[in-house]
């Protein structure tokens, strides 16, 4: 139950990201990217009982991912909805280059999808 309803906060915060954006507020657009990614990481560790309680916990969950699936563009994406938190709380990126990682975050959140369904 829990794994369903991170996976569903994935997608609700992406399409709130790109409303925000869309209303001009980076910062908000940003995390919300960042909350996608890190709800669907939450969905896949919650499924195969791997911790995700904390930042740490969740790089060891895309880590481990990657391992399983050979897939370093996991990790890579990871990376870049990071930059978005950091973003959050900094404010120095553009909206062009939000939209581009809020992109990003989807390609992430549709490899990890596939996971997500596994039990």
């Amino acid at each position: 139950m829990a794994a369903q309803t991170y996976y569903s906060a994935s997608r609700h915060l992406l399409a709130q990201g790109r409303e925000e954006l869309y209303l001009g507020d980076t910062r908000q657009a940003s995390e919300k990217g960042w909350g996608a990614a890190a709800q669907m990481v939450k969905s896949v560790a919650e499924q195969r009982g791997w911790a995700h309680q904390s930042h740490a916990a969740l790089y060891r969950v895309v880590s481990r991912l990657v391992s399983e699936t050979g897939d370093d563009d996991i990790r890579r994406l990871f990376k870049v909805a990071s930059a978005l938190h950091i973003n959050f709380y900094e404010n120095w990126d553009t909206a062009q280059s939000v939209a581009g990682d809020l992109d990003d975050v989807e390609r992430f959140l549709d490899r990890l999808e596939p996971l997500a369904s596994r039990t």
